[in-house]
């Protein structure tokens, strides 16, 4: 793997199905304290990619914190690491598959196919990709991630007009009135937003990729710091922003329960 690569698929990684999957629905119950939790559970987050890139300069290795978790902890550790992982990404696997089938049936040309058609097909393309060899893998990771940090920057982008034109939305004018008319940074109090941590950590779920494709880059002593530091550098401050834009754009209450995207938000 190149360095393009590796950073992306950082980067990538910690842009999950979270972020954009029930995303509206999150803002509707926590408001713009939403987006201090992302700033908390982003820093945690960058604390473990950085303690894991400790463990992988020492010693790159495909295998990751299970092969660290052996050599440090013993094979009882690194037994419960490793099949606690795959648990995780079975069911995890599940959840984007079928976030895959609900964003397909928002079209209304698919409306009359079968969930489980999107679902499967979907399944059936992510094992094809991991099945081939890592060169074409890691191309595909790069671009992949791509489509999400350009339709973050996208979304970014659309609400910064809004704010900055002073456009009325849903029959509002944006601002940060938005927020100080409509119950402040905690609309709903305190609880809420602490409910919603797990619902964060969802979204940073696969932010330990990068130790697993240290095991496969050209340089790894090199490469990997320059991957996690991308995460904290481009992508945390452009996730902030999204977040506060997202609450001054369009007041709480005026969001739905019912939405489930960030695509609800905005439109």
């Amino acid at each position: 793997m190149g360095n393009r690569q590796v950073q992306m698929i950082a980067i990538g990684g910690a842009i999950g199905t979270g972020l954009f999957l029930g995303a509206g629905a999150r803002l509707q119950m926590a408001g713009p304290a939403l987006a201090l939790v992302y700033l908390i559970c982003g820093l945690f987050s960058f604390f473990i990619l950085r303690a894991l890139g400790e463990l992988v300069l020492h010693r790159p290795s495909s295998g990751s914190f299970v092969s660290y978790a052996r050599e440090f902890l013993g094979e009882k550790a690194a037994y419960v690491a490793g099949w606690m992982y795959f648990i995780n990404w079975a069911m995890t696997g599940i959840v984007d598959i079928t976030a895959v089938a609900l964003y397909m049936h928002y079209w209304g040309a698919f409306g009359g196919v079968p969930q489980w058609v999107f679902a499967l097909a979907a399944l059936t393309i992510v094992g094809t990709m991991n099945m081939i060899g890592v060169k074409w893998f890691a191309e595909m990771e790069f671009w992949f991630a791509l489509i999400k940090v350009l339709a973050i920057v996208t979304f970014l982008v659309v609400g910064t007009v809004f704010l900055g034109s002073g456009q009325p939305l849903d029959g509002n004018t944006t601002g940060f009135h938005l927020i100080t008319d409509n119950g402040g940074f905690f609309p709903h109090g305190l609880l809420p937003a602490l409910v919603l941590i797990q619902g964060v950590v969802f979204a940073f779920a696969s932010i330990e990729m990068v130790g697993t494709a240290a095991g496969e880059c050209k340089d790894p002593q090199t490469m990997v710091p320059k991957a996690i530091n991308s995460v904290i550098l481009a992508y945390w401050p452009v996730l902030r922003r999204l977040r506060g834009v997202a609450g001054y754009v369009i007041a709480v209450e005026r969001i739905s329960g019912g939405a489930k995207s960030v695509r609800d938000v905005f439109l």
